[in-house]
């Protein structure tokens, strides 16, 4: 998971890129809005956090040309500004969360936390995450195929029902007995989870 932290106080921006990458986040560190907009330009990320008030302007009107410019990744601000106003500018802008600096590391971590995880797949260790299209298995990222990717993940969201091989098949590029069979073995190789063939009707994903 990409993050941008945009903190132009060196030695919280420093404290919170360690913190957030000792949980398995990378970090790109900048310190002006200028330096902002060149990386959102640049890379794509997951999530932005942006302080408010910086010495070349204002995280807001980041925020706001960068809506403006259909760039919706979801922003925090992080800030010491804790007026009504400002909070409630921050939400119409659309960040997904404020959080009023001094903070509590785990604060800010199990807010960060909360952004990934509300929207992914689970099925043991492995996770899909739908905006993205990407399957981890113990956090790391599983490259599937564009076939197995798309009859896993039919799998997994009737996880635990019989999964009709005709559906199964408008994964497939030609559809067939064979080429499922293959898609499904390339799949539990690649995961470790377990698919049942039921005889006549098709496959499930076995709830666990």
């Amino acid at each position: 998971m990409r993050i941008l932290l945009l903190e132009d106080d060196r030695m919280l921006s420093e404290t919170i890129a360690y913190l957030l990458e000792s949980e398995g986040y990378t970090v790109e560190t900048v310190y002006s809005v200028e330096e902002a907009e060149n990386a959102t330009f640049d890379a794509h990320y997951d999530l932005y956090l942006f302080d408010i008030n910086l010495n070349d302007g204002s995280g807001l009107r980041l925020l706001e040309s960068l809506r403006n410019a259909e760039d919706e990744t979801p922003t925090i601000f992080i800030t010491a500004l804790q007026d009504i106003k400002t909070i409630e500018e921050s939400f119409k802008l659309g960040a997904i969360d404020y959080i009023k600096k001094p903070f509590e590391p785990e604060e800010l971590l199990i807010r960060v936390r909360a952004k990934f995880t509300q929207d992914l797949l689970h099925y043991g260790d492995v996770s899909y995450d739908p905006k993205n299209e990407i399957v981890r298995k113990n956090g790391r990222v599983v490259n599937l195929g564009s076939v197995q990717m798309a009859v896993f993940v039919e799998l997994l969201k009737h996880c635990g029902e019989v999964v009709g091989k005709e559906r199964l098949y408008d994964c497939l590029e030609y559809g067939s007995d064979s080429a499922l069979r293959v898609a499904i073995s390339k799949i539990k190789q690649r995961l470790d989870v377990n698919v049942r063939n039921i005889r006549g009707k098709g496959y499930m994903l076995e709830a666990l």
